[in-house]
């Protein structure tokens, strides 16, 4: 194979180029306005399967473009996703973000109550006052207790982005939140990430950037 050389600018722009011509090649065109987030999810993972396992609640990108339009409050389960989002364009909009894994008394609680720290962390996160967008990319615990206090009619989330990756109750706890009727973004089966997770965020701020120029 032999070296193709672009300019450090354009290399995200071929980068999508080819993404989308491989995608073409095998008869598949994504539209609407999950297609970025579909492009862009495969963009950082270099794996097609994307286009066929995200899975998006009925209006659920429009949903999330106005949950940021109000200025809600980002939520994530790992510093990693916390630091792979676009602070400067989510702060166009008032919005701002946390990760409370590394808060103090997190750990403290989490072993005390026999539970994972971020499962303790989105318990923390129900108790904002501004509409909260979970974003999870590492642990299906976070997904659990949101579905948990949900299904208990405790808390509504707002809007859920769903893809840890993994192998222990990965899948079952995306396909909790995917067969509820919580707004979401969800990548089924076991591939996902902090870096999906940010990717997606970033995908509809993007979007959002390109519709007001």
């Amino acid at each position: 194979m032999e070296i193709e050389y672009v300019k450090p600018a354009d290399i995200e722009k071929r980068s999508f180029e080819i993404l989308t011509a491989e995608l073409e090649d095998r008869g598949i065109i994504p539209e609407g306005d999950t297609a970025p987030i579909i492009k862009r999810c495969i963009h950082t993972t270099a794996d097609l399967d994307y286009v066929n396992t995200l899975k998006f609640s009925p209006e659920g990108v429009g949903v999330l473009k106005e949950l940021i339009k109000k200025g809600s409050t980002v939520v994530t389960d790992t510093n990693m996703a916390l630091s792979g989002i676009n602070k400067r364009e989510l702060a166009k909009y008032g919005c701002k973000s946390f990760c409370f894994m590394a808060d103090e008394g997190i750990k403290e609680e989490a072993e005390s109550r026999g539970l994972t720290r971020a499962s303790v962390s989105m318990e923390k996160a129900m108790e904002l006052k501004k509409p909260v967008i979970f974003v999870v990319g590492n642990a299906p615990t976070a997904l659990i207790t949101l579905w948990e206090h949900f299904e208990r009619k405790e808390y509504t989330p707002d809007f859920v982005i769903g893809v840890p990756v993994g192998f222990v109750n990965v899948e079952a706890a995306k396909e909790l939140i995917a067969n509820s009727s919580i707004p979401h973004i969800v990548n089924m089966g076991r591939k996902g990430g902090s870096n999906v997770a940010a990717a997606i965020v970033n995908a509809v701020l993007y979007m959002m950037r390109d519709e007001n120029q």
